[in-house]
């Protein structure tokens, strides 16, 4: 089975991530399926979400699914359409938070999502923070969630077809610039690593 391609698209808050990820998303010019993580919990949540909605084009379809992840790529992902999943950090938080799973549950769903995400048939984007650059949170489920979501993106980066990084609305390609080293591995032999 042919696979489709994988993009991550990872920058700060209101860095233009998703923006840019809606863009890449209708210029492929497939049916797009809108994959969202976030639960309403708030009225500002609420007319973040609007906000959100009133962007995307109406031909597109919005499936609202904050921890099956896996298995909406799988049930959405067919040849022709692009999953544009926006975002992993909400879907972490939902991992550790509302569905209370432990760190080591979180990492074990998290590297199935970016397996079927890699494997889909389908075209997918995944929109994730990058939270790499920010100061320590000061407790520790904070340290752990940047922790976990740190892990998610450098799984799904290292297999992805190309990663985005948006800085002030400015994507660059990541992915292709990366420094490929030469590192020693268990045996003393030597491996490539992007």
């Amino acid at each position: 089975m042919e696979r489709g391609r994988l993009v991550l698209i990872t920058g700060g808050v209101r860095s233009g991530k998703s923006r840019f990820a809606e863009e890449l998303a209708a210029s492929w010019g497939e049916e797009v399926v809108y994959v969202a993580t976030a639960r309403v919990t708030d009225e500002e949540m609420a007319a973040r979400v609007a906000r959100h909605k009133a962007r995307r084009p109406d031909c597109w379809t919005t499936v609202e699914e904050p921890v099956a992840l896996e298995e909406v790529i799988k049930e959405w992902g067919k040849r022709g359409r692009v999953l544009l999943v926006d975002c992993l950090a909400v879907y972490v938080g939902n991992l550790l938070v509302e569905e209370g799973l432990g760190e080591e549950e979180v990492v074990v769903r998290l590297r199935k999502v970016a397996r079927r995400a890699q494997e889909s048939p389908a075209d997918v984007i995944l929109v994730s923070n990058e939270v790499g650059l920010g100061v320590v949170p000061p407790y520790p489920l904070g340290r752990l969630y940047r922790d976990l979501l740190g892990l998610a993106n450098q799984e799904v980066a290292s297999r992805a077809d190309a990663v985005y990084l948006v800085v002030c609305g400015l994507p660059v390609e990541v992915k292709s610039l990366a420094v490929r080293r030469q590192l020693k591995g268990p045996g003393g032999g030597l491996y490539e690593q992007s």
